[in-house]
């Protein structure tokens, strides 16, 4: 299995993006890499609850990524299972929200890789995510540090 990580520093509080990354209406405004819209989003935002996101690629093919909560530490860490094939292992997905004096440091640890390919993938995904992320909320960020 392989991992991969993922950095960016967001302007935005901790508590702003922790809101976006598990609010359904947030989280469609936002997810997925470019080209892709997330048409539908559903999360139980509880340890034990699960989320179900719906990624629309340019050719009308619908994915669903699914999973489950393992940890939920508001607004700094989430941990989660992620899976787009029923047949599939789980793979698992950490989200770290860290506050600086510039914003947050959003680090995205996603383990149990199958191969090489779905890294390459998962990383191009998570890089566009993030981006537009910073998109959405960076551009707000007051100096009193709150949106």
């Amino acid at each position: 299995m392989i991992s991969l990580a993922v950095r960016k520093t967001i302007r935005a509080t901790p508590e702003r993006l922790f809101a976006a990354w598990t609010t359904p209406d947030q989280l469609m405004r936002w997810w997925g890499p470019h080209g892709v819209e997330c048409i539908e989003a559903q999360v139980d935002l509880r340890v034990g609850g699960r989320y179900r996101l719906a990624n629309r690629f340019p050719e009308g093919r619908v994915v669903w990524i699914v999973g489950e909560f393992e940890r939920i530490e508001r607004p700094t860490l989430l941990v989660y299972t992620w899976q787009t094939d029923a047949d599939a292992q789980p793979e698992r997905v950490t989200v770290r929200f860290d506050a600086t004096d510039h914003g947050t440091d959003v680090s995205v640890v996603h383990e149990r890789i199958p191969h090489a390919s779905a890294r390459d993938q998962h990383r191009r995904g998570w890089e566009e995510c993030l981006a537009a992320l910073d998109a959405l909320v960076g551009r707000s960020f007051g100096r009193d540090g709150r949106i």
